[in-house]
C-alpha cells in the first residue's frame, strides 16, 4: 500500500467513527501505525478542504462551556470578569485600548491576586490604528546583589529559595510599564485609570469560586508569611466563595499610585515598604534598584505565515522566537493535515521539539547576550529543520537541550478599542502567588522570577525544564520567559487576532495552536479556543494531550511513531479577539475563570 494512501485511509477511519475515543489514555496501548511520506510543499495560503472533519473526542467537554461575546464596537477579554467590565468601562468613557490596559492590569492586581501584578512584570504589544505596531518589555531585572549560584546548595542542586520568600523576588516592573504605555499612548487621565481598581479593593468584592480554589491550593505558602495570612487567609483557610474580599492596604497602595505615578512606587513610601519587606525576610531588593528600574521599548518580531503577519513580543520573551520557529516549520506543509490526525500531532510536535531545542540553547537578555536572531527567525533556517523532521518516526531530544521557564500563574488580556487600537498584554507573578510573600502595609505579592534564571546549568528546576548559559543570573539582567502576547493581520492587512495565554513553558504552544485552529483549520475562534492542546518543550522528551481531547486512534498512532504520550491537565488559558463580519468577538477560554466584554 502507498504510504500516503494508508495514512489517508487511517484518518478517513477516525472520520467515519471507526476509532473510538476512551476515556482514559493506556500507557501500553499501540497499533501499528500506517506510514506516510511527505514532501515538504512550497507555502500556501491554506484553504481547509470543504467538508473537513476535526478529530476531536466524543467526550471532549470544553465546547460545550465557552461563552463567546461579541461586540460590534470593542472588546476585552481578561482572566477575570470584573476586569474585563472595567476594561469596557474605561472604553466608554472615551478611552482607549491603552488606558483600558492599565486600566486592567490594576484591577486584575485586585480580583486576580494568584497572577496579578503590581509586585510583577510582563510584556505588551500593541497594534495601533495608524497601523504602527510597538512592543514593551517591563520584564523583572534582578537586584543588584545577585550572583550566579545564590539558589544552589554545596553540592551544587538547586534549592527551593526561588520559589518561597523574599530572595526569590526580582525588581517589579509592572508600575513602569503601564506608565511608560500610557505616557506614550494613553488619552485619559492616569489616575481615573486607576479609580476602579481602587473601587474594587477598598470596597470589596464577592470571592468566586475560581480563586477561592486557587487560594486554597497555596495556603499552606501563603500562610507562612504574615501578611499574606492576614490578607488572603481566615482561620488558616481559603474564604470561601461569595466572600466579601475587602483589601485596605492594597487601596492605599493603588491610591498612592494613581495620585503619584510609578514615582511612589520606587522611590517613595512603597518602595519603602518593599524594602523593609526585603529587610525583614533577608531578600535583596534595594531602594538603588527600584529606583534603577526602567522599561524599555523593543521591536516587536514580525513572522509571515501562509499570508497572515504575526507580531510578538522579542527576547527576553522566549516565547514570540518559540512561536516564530514553530510556524516557520509548520508553513511548509500545505495544506496541513486535519486537526487531530496523527500526521499533524507528529509534525507539530517534531517543529515544537526544535523551536524549544533552540529556545533553550541560545535565548535570553539582549542586553546580556549575543543571539542569532536573524538566523533563528529565517524561513531558509526553518527549511533545514523541517528536513530533518522524519514523517515516521520520533526524533528524541538531545540531552543537551537545555531549557527554563516561569510557572503558570501569568494572566494574559486582549484588547480592541473604537478606533481599532490593539493590545496584546501578558503579566506574570512566575509561580501561584509569586514568592507568597505579601509586603507588610502595602498589601500586595511579590513575584518569584528569579526562578526563572538559570539556578544551575543542566539540572531540572519545579517544572521539570532544564536550562543553559545564556539564562544565568547577573545583576540588572531580564530573565527569559516564555510570555508570547501576539496580534494577527489577515492577509490585506487588517486586525485579524489579539491573544495570549498564561501557563508558563507552555505559553507558545497555545498559542501556535489557537493561530493554526483559525488560519489553517478554518474554525470559529470559539472553537479554535476550546480545541484540546498538545505540548512538546524538547525536555522532558514527553508529548503532554489535555485530557479526554484527542481519538485513541491517532494517540496509538503517535506512540508507535516512537513518541511517549502522557495526559497533561489544563494549563493554559489563552484570552482572545477575533474580527467578524458584525465587529469583534471575544471568547475567555473555559479551562479558567475568565470573562469578556464588549460593546
Amino acid at each position: 500500500m502507498h504510504r500516503a494512501y494508508g495514512l489517508c485511509l487511517l484518518w478517513l477511519a477516525a472520520c467515519s467513527g471507526a476509532i473510538k475515543s476512551p476515556e482514559t489514555i493506556p500507557a501500553d496501548s499501540t497499533v501499528p501505525v500506517p506510514a506516510a511520506s511527505i514532501a515538504p510543499a512550497p507555502p500556501t495560503l491554506a484553504t481547509p478542504e470543504p467538508g473537513r472533519t476535526a478529530l476531536i473526542a466524543a467526550d471532549w467537554p470544553l465546547g460545550a462551556h465557552v461563552s463567546p461575546v461579541a461586540g460590534e464596537h470593542a472588546m476585552v477579554v481578561t482572566s477575570h470578569q470584573l476586569a474585563s467590565e472595567v476594561g469596557v468601562e474605561i472604553l466608554r468613557r472615551g478611552g482607549n485600548a491603552v488606558d483600558a490596559a492599565v486600566a486592567v492590569a490594576f484591577a486584575l492586581a485586585v480580583v486576580h491576586p494568584v497572577a496579578g501584578n503590581i509586585g510583577g512584570g510582563g510584556f505588551m504589544v500593541l497594534r495601533m490604528h495608524d497601523d504602527s505596531v510597538h512592543a514593551l518589555d517591563f520584564r523583572e531585572t534582578a537586584p543588584s546583589g545577585a550572583t550566579r549560584d545564590m539558589y544552589v546548595d554545596s553540592g551544587g542542586i538547586p534549592t527551593d529559595a526561588s520559589l518561597t520568600g523574599h530572595r526569590a523576588a526580582g525588581v517589579p516592573g509592572t508600575v513602569a510599564g503601564m506608565y511608560e504605555a500610557h505616557r506614550r499612548f494613553g488619552r485619559l487621565p492616569w489616575n481615573e485609570l486607576l479609580a476602579p481598581a481602587v473601587r474594587l479593593a477598598r470596597d470589596g468584592h464577592a470571592l468566586d469560586g475560581v480563586r477561592s480554589r486557587q487560594i486554597g491550593r497555596e495556603a499552606e505558602r501563603l500562610g507562612r508569611f504574615p501578611a499574606s495570612r492576614a490578607q488572603f487567609l481566615v482561620d488558616s483557610e481559603a474564604p470561601p466563595p461569595g466572600t466579601r474580599f475587602v483589601q485596605p492596604e492594597l487601596a492605599r497602595t493603588l491610591q498612592l499610585i494613581a495620585d503619584s505615578g510609578p514615582r511612589a512606587f520606587y522611590r517613595g513610601s512603597i518602595a519603602a515598604l518593599i524594602v523593609q519587606e526585603m529587610a525583614r525576610g533577608g531578600g535583596l531588593i534595594t531602594r538603588q534598584d527600584l529606583a534603577r528600574y526602567h522599561t524599555k521599548w523593543r521591536a516587536p518580531i514580525a513572522v509571515t505565515y501562509r499570508g497572515y503577519t504575526i507580531y510578538t513580543m522579542p527576547p527576553p520573551s522566549g516565547g514570540g522566537v518559540t512561536l516564530a520557529e514553530i510556524l516557520n516549520v509548520m508553513e511548509g506543509y500545505a495544506p496541513p493535515p486535519p486537526f487531530g490526525s496523527a500526521l499533524l500531532m507528529h509534525l507539530q510536535t517534531e517543529a515544537m521539539r526544535r523551536a524549544y531545542e533552540d529556545r533553550n540553547a541560545f535565548l535570553g537578555d539582549p542586553d546580556f547576550v549575543h543571539m542569532p536572531l536573524e538566523r533563528l527567525l529565517s524561513k531558509a533556517y526553518a527549511d533545514t529543520l523541517r528536513a530533518g523532521i522524519d514523517p515516521e518516526r520520533a526524533t528524541p531530544t538531545p540531552p543537551t537541550a537545555a531549557a527554563r521557564s516561569e510557572g503558570t500563574e501569568t494572566t494574559h488580556f486582549s484588547i480592541v478599542d473604537a478606533h481599532g487600537n490593539a493590545v496584546a498584554c501578558t503579566t506574570t507573578l512566575n509561580n501561584d502567588f509569586g514568592s507568597a510573600v505579601t509586603v507588610t502595609g502595602a498589601g500586595f505579592l511579590l513575584n518569584d522570577e528569579m526562578d526563572d534564571f538559570t539556578s544551575a546549568p543542566g539540572k531540572p528546576n519545579l517544572f521539570g525544564l532544564v536550562q543553559g548559559e545564556a539564562n544565568v543570573i547577573a545583576p540588572g539582567k531580564r530573565m527569559l520567559s516564555a510570555m508570547t502576547p501576539a496580534i494577527v493581520l489577515d492577509p490585506a492587512g487588517g486586525l485579524l487576532l489579539v491573544l495570549g495565554s498564561p501557563g508558563g513553558s507552555r505559553i507558545s504552544t497555545a498559542v501556535y495552536q489557537v493561530i493554526t485552529n483559525v488560519i489553517d483549520q478554518g474554525m470559529p475562534l470559539a472553537d479554535a479556543v476550546t480545541a484540546p492542546r498538545l505540548h512538546h518543550q524538547a525536555l522532558p522528551d514527553v508529548l503532554h494531550l489535555e485530557p479526554n481531547g484527542f481519538v485513541r486512534g491517532s494517540i496509538d498512532s503517535l506512540e508507535a511513531m516512537g513518541h511517549r504520550v502522557e495526559v497533561w491537565s489544563y494549563k493554559t488559558e489563552v484570552d482572545a479577539i477575533a474580527r467578524t463580519a458584525a465587529g469583534w468577538v471575544g471568547v475567555a477560554d473555559p479551562r479558567r475563570g475568565g470573562g469578556a466584554a464588549g460593546y
